[in-house]
């Protein structure tokens, strides 16, 4: 989503970084190229406004231009600048002490409510906290069984009624009942939405807030509507009482003003954000992390995070001894291809790693997420004794594969001719420490 924006921010404060001396005249036209890029990026006009004058003012003092580095200096200004612009409150999501906790999620049709309610459930069962959804969104067609659906797949229990003889505000006291007995610790409350924002719809979730009181309060706005999810965040604070957002949709193509936007004007924390729709589309929101991502320079923690859950760590060492024995088989790079997808993709990763991100975006046109799909479908077509002894696989195989993965023979032929070569490396490797810069090179 931040693309176009960090690429114009990285070229600003390459060139600024480029001098060795700073003047008042190279912040001021820098500032008002970076004032620009935020306009140009969405970002409501006072927060643009007053995030320029309070680096302005920052970086006009000695201590950064008298320093050794004043380019890098100012970077860290904007770094701090920003951070401070997306934090408001508690970014965390924490049970009440008085258990069920209730969670109510509100916000405009189509935003992306009730798979988020079904991806919050996840995370909650990764913190080792039970949940259950209730489907109170008794409007939309299909809201519930939608929400059903969801629940079966991630093994979550799901309340729900007869849409024709309840209302939102009972089937919400319904299902906190039932979470009750069942000794839950959160549920997860999806109400209805519109288009628009009126007093039906107000009204409607006023009365779900007074039968419940839930402990959290969480807007849920898509990413890529602008301007528009701020006016929507500002109302829905002003009469139903915001306590958190999840910014949904933030791995779109928009040009992600809102996100930059919203808890400055609002007041309100960013919990989540949304990075797909898959169920571990889900993050939670750090503003340190999310600046360092706007300016380019890595995500070390979240990078760090997303391994622990895609990498299970028995299978690590036994990769780890196979590295050293030289005994990697095609199994093993099967594992690899997908804890690299679980974790986001080979260029989401790369983004991540400090200094990587420029250098990510030149090498787009080399990193072609397809052809790791298209490899991971020849290794699943090969048999198990086929992977483990990749030298038996011999032309009429070979056939066999190419048709079963949808591939060509000569393709079939470059996978096992790289694996090939990834094992000399490793035997070079296992036979003299020396072969870890060969393999690096």
């Amino acid at each position: 989503m931040f693309d176009n924006l960090s690429d114009r921010l990285t070229g600003i404060f390459n060139r600024l970084q480029g001098k060795g001396r700073l003047t008042e005249k190279d912040i001021d036209d820098a500032l008002g190229q970076v004032r620009r890029s935020l306009l140009e990026a969405d970002v409501n006009f006072r927060v643009a406004r007053d995030f320029v004058a309070s680096v302005k003012e920052r970086s006009l003092g000695s201590d950064v231009l008298e320093s050794l580095s004043p380019g890098q200096q100012v970077v860290k200004v904007v770094h701090e600048e920003l951070t401070e612009i997306l934090s408001a409150g508690d970014h965390r999501l924490t049970p009440s002490s008085q258990l069920p906790s209730v969670l109510m999620l509100v916000g405009l049709q189509g935003s992306g409510k009730t798979t988020t309610a079904a991806k919050l459930a996840l995370q909650m069962r990764r913190q080792s906290h039970s949940a259950m959804l209730v489907a109170a969104d008794l409007r939309r067609p299909a809201a519930i069984s939608q929400l059903q659906t969801l629940g079966r797949q991630l093994d979550v229990p799901v309340y729900s009624e007869d849409p024709k003889s309840s209302t939102p505000a009972r089937v919400a006291a319904a299902g906190v009942r039932r979470a009750t007995e069942l000794a839950l610790t959160w549920v997860i409350i999806d109400t209805g939405g519109r288009l628009h924002i009126d007093d039906e719809l107000m009204g409607e979730l006023e009365d779900v807030k007074k039968a419940v009181s839930p402990h959290q309060v969480m807007l849920v706005v898509d990413a890529m509507t602008g301007q528009d999810a701020v006016n929507a965040a500002q109302e829905f604070h002003r009469r139903v009482g915001l306590d958190g957002l999840t910014l949904s949709k933030m791995d779109g193509d928009a040009r992600g003003g809102a996100a930059l936007s919203i808890t400055r004007v609002t007041g309100v924390p960013i919990k989540f954000i949304g990075t797909g729709e898959r169920p571990d589309g889900l993050e939670a929101f750090h503003p340190d992390r999310m600046a360092s991502r706007i300016l380019a320079m890595g995500d070390v923690m979240t990078l760090i995070e997303r391994a622990q859950e895609a990498v299970d760590e028995d299978k690590a060492r036994e990769l780890e001894r196979k590295m050293r024995t030289a005994s990697f088989t095609l199994e093993d790079f099967l594992d690899q291809i997908q804890g690299v997808q679980k974790m986001g993709g080979l260029s989401s990763v790369l983004e991540m790693i400090p200094g990587m991100g420029q250098a990510t975006k030149k090498m787009k046109g080399q990193l072609d997420e397809s052809e790791l799909r298209k490899t991971e479908a020849i290794i699943r077509s090969m048999t198990r004794h086929e992977r483990v002894n990749p030298e038996i696989i011999k032309a009429s195989r070979r056939r066999r594969i190419a048709l079963g993965s949808g591939t060509n023979p000569s393709d079939v032929n470059r996978v096992l001719n790289q694996f090939k070569q990834t094992q000399r490396l490793m035997r070079q490797f296992s036979n003299n420490p020396k072969g870890l810069m060969r393999m690096f090179r």
